[in-house]
């Protein structure tokens, strides 16, 4: 199968794809920044949502859109999406989950500075552990960890950062995973060491001890759900230019280290021959050529991983129309 008026041939489809794979439930959208992720998230959230299924479109992108794309204030909670059944919304909001999190590490830090016998103000630990720039970018995956673990939606679409914070934001179960042993194993031989010294064989209640074993277990649980190619596809969008073509590239080499399923390449906001004619302006003919010199790189460098090419509108992909008219394009 190929789209008539370019040169990328498409061996599965996105509607193919998703039907091959019953048990699909989370699905992810990246890429560079301005390439259309959030448009074919929902396009993408609208086509499940058609199908019958309860669909929840979330926003990990500190720079949210949602509320933009669909017209709707979807910032505080999970929404209806006006106008469609079955598919609710959501930009999820980190300043909860960050307060949430500095009150359970000063709590955490003040027993742990009581239980080593250290004369020193937990804030000083806590602001220095909150500075730090991946701080919010931690309360956002565990926002997304949570949202996945609660399991109330029959799919999950997810519109991330650009690509490079999404590398990082879906890296960190394994990142996680890496710290909490290092934590564990020295917390386990610090716990032993005080109870050799001890007097007393009465054990004390270790509440760093049980959040660093409850924290491992969902990051365990979130790593198996991310890496699960059965359950999880996540979908590069790219326009037919050389810096996105590049950008992915790079990065769905990354994924496949980290054993995160790729589900394929979406090719975007792609002129239709058909649509200009012969007697379109010098600027538009340029641009074609430029396009189709990049659909060609596009083909020989994702052969057989593109699963659609989507025109790019006479109008901007915004409100469940438009979004209607892009998911026929995406799913056709």
């Amino acid at each position: 199968m190929s789209v008539v008026g370019t040169e990328v041939p498409i061996q599965t489809s996105m509607a193919r794809y998703v039907a091959e794979r019953a048990a699909l439930k989370y699905t992810f959208f990246g890429g560079k920044g301005g390439v259309g992720k959030t448009a074919m998230a929902g396009a993408t959230a609208l086509w499940l949502a058609r199908q019958g299924k309860r669909t929840l479109l979330a926003s990990t992108n500190p720079v949210h859109s949602l509320s933009g794309l669909l017209g709707q204030n979807v910032a505080e909670r999970h929404t209806p999406v006006a106008g469609v059944d079955r598919l609710w919304a959501y930009e999820i909001d980190t300043r909860d989950t960050i307060e949430r999190s500095k009150r359970e590490i000063r709590e955490k830090i003040q027993w742990f500075l009581k239980f080593a016998d250290i004369s020193t103000k937990a804030d000083d630990f806590v602001e220095s552990a909150t500075m730090n720039p991946a701080f919010e970018e931690s309360a956002m995956f565990e926002n997304m960890v949570e949202l996945m673990l609660k399991d109330e939606y029959d799919a999950y679409v997810f519109d991330t950062a650009p690509t490079a914070n999404a590398r990082r934001l879906l890296g960190m179960s394994k990142v996680y995973s890496l710290w909490v042993d290092k934590m564990l194993k020295s917390r386990e031989e610090a716990r032993s060491l005080r109870e050799m010294l001890s007097f007393t064989k009465k054990k004390e209640a270790d509440p760093l001890l049980e959040y660093l074993l409850g924290f491992r277990s969902r990051m365990a649980q979130a790593r198996r759900l991310l890496t699960d190619a059965t359950r999880t596809a996540f979908f590069f969008v790219t326009l037919p230019e050389a810096l996105p073509i590049a950008v992915i590239t790079r990065f769905i080499g990354w994924f496949h280290e980290f054993g995160i399923p790729v589900g394929g390449v979406i090719v975007n906001m792609v002129l239709d021959r058909r649509a200009l004619g012969t007697d379109a302006p010098e600027f538009v003919r340029n641009r074609m050529r430029m396009q189709d010199d990049h659909l060609k790189t596009i083909r020989e460098k994702f052969d057989g991983s593109v699963r659609a090419v989507v025109p790019l509108f006479d109008q901007e992909v915004r409100g469940t129309a438009m979004l209607e008219k892009a998911a026929g394009a995406l799913f056709a």
